[in-house]
């Protein structure tokens, strides 16, 4: 199996905490582990990028120029990234690019002239997963408490936080169903508050 060329992470819930249609750069917080799970994938040479839905455009909650301020603070600390996509419509809008609709990924790998095949996302929620099994990616769910239980089960690959999933992918795919992790399983697969889902 080819080794792993890129990494799209979805962006609230996963790289940073969710804020419900989030127009204020000061209110971004990375996750816990983000630092270092993307310093181990740029110190191997992995490619890294941003997949994420924002329908808060569509619904009159948010600018272009709102989403653009807070990816910006996320590069600031977390970048730099290789490739941001962001889907601005409603999910009644019908766009290819709304994950779970592979359009972004497809995109971002297009971008960073990466086969689809050696690119992994990494989200919070099963459309982020879904969009990658569409696309021909391998998709790792990272639960938080906004992940409904039937999203966790459809996953193809589940980790208990950000690191692990990142741990999982130095060395190729993913491999198994429930990624390992080194802390003890009760500590591994609690997950704290989740405030929202990308909507």
């Amino acid at each position: 199996m080819s080794p792993v060329k890129a990494v799209l992470f979805d962006r609230d819930g996963t790289l940073v905490h969710d804020v419900p249609y989030n127009a204020d750069p000061d209110r971004v917080r990375p996750v816990e582990g983000a630092r270092e799970a993307l310093a181990l994938l740029r110190a191997r040479g992995i490619r890294t990028g941003v997949v994420t839905n924002q329908s808060g455009v569509a619904r009159g909650l948010l600018t272009d120029a709102d989403v653009r301020r807070v990816n910006h603070r996320v590069d600031e600390l977390l970048g730099p990234f290789d490739v941001f996509a962001v889907c601005p419509h409603g999910p009644d809008d019908g766009c290819h690019c709304r994950k779970p609709q592979p359009g972004m990924v497809l995109w971002a790998a297009g971008r960073i002239c990466t086969d689809p095949a050696d690119l992994v996302v990494i989200g919070d929620i099963g459309a982020d997963v879904e969009a990658a099994r569409r696309a021909g990616a391998h998709g790792i769910l990272v639960p938080t408490g906004q992940t409904r239980p039937e999203e966790t089960a459809d996953a193809d690959h589940v980790a208990p936080d950000l690191l692990t999933a990142v741990r999982a992918v130095l060395d190729g795919p993913p491999k198994g169903r429930v990624l390992a992790d080194e802390r003890p399983i009760q500590e591994a697969y609690s997950t704290g508050p989740g405030q929202g889902r990308d909507a």
